[in-house]
């Protein structure tokens, strides 16, 4: 198991505050998305449910399915963020996967499979966020992976409309529009230049 130092903005305190970025995902990351991540979320979705307004869109994930179908699969990594003792996010990644973007097509990327939060992390589910920066260093994380497999940075991933702005805004990845071959999803690409700019 590869664990790197990282920080994170508590958003409590203001302060930035240790982390851990971990490959694999384990079983105790597991444990603690289904015990205390679900809590959590479960019961924003009764509130929004009798507030009738949107849920969240990846509502319906289980990492522990999608850990168990990519076991002994070489071309899946995952990652995992811990601080204070806790899960606080996770990530899945496909290095088998080619650049759609004109210029870049037919070269390898590291496909974002799956990305999450934890639900006290995210401000449409809680009032008070408890930490910033897990999304972004999971998006470096995934920078780094491509660099490691060769493929100089570039990414690509299938957006869910909530998180879309976050890919455009804050990664400043290349929008390629609706794919209608994937759940009529956006898809967004990073280049080696932008993966440069992102990480640095």
């Amino acid at each position: 198991m590869t664990v790197h130092p990282i920080l994170l903005l508590d958003k409590r305190t203001g302060e930035m505050v240790p982390a851990e970025l971990v490959e694999t995902i384990n079983a105790g990351h597991l444990a603690s998305v289904e015990k205390e991540w679900m809590p959590v979320l479960l019961t924003r979705l009764r509130e929004l449910v009798d507030q009738r307004q949107p849920l969240p869109e990846n509502r319906h994930w289980v990492w522990r399915d999608k850990v168990a179908r990519i076991q002994g699969l070489l071309a899946y990594r995952t990652f995992a963020i811990v601080c204070e003792g806790r899960t606080q996010g996770l990530m899945q990644i496909n290095t088998a996967v080619t650049c759609r973007l004109p210029g870049q097509v037919g070269k390898q990327l590291a496909y974002v499979d799956y990305l999450e939060t934890a639900p006290w992390n995210r401000s449409s589910i809680v009032q008070q966020p408890h930490f910033s920066g897990v999304g972004t260093a999971l998006i470096r994380a995934a920078i780094e992976a491509s660099r490691e497999e060769e493929f100089h940075g570039r990414i690509g991933l299938h957006s869910l409309p909530q998180s879309e702005d976050f890919y455009r805004q804050v990664c400043e990845m290349t929008d390629l529009g609706i794919d209608g071959t994937y759940e009529n999803l956006r898809y967004f690409e990073m280049t080696p230049e932008q993966a440069t700019s992102f990480s640095s």
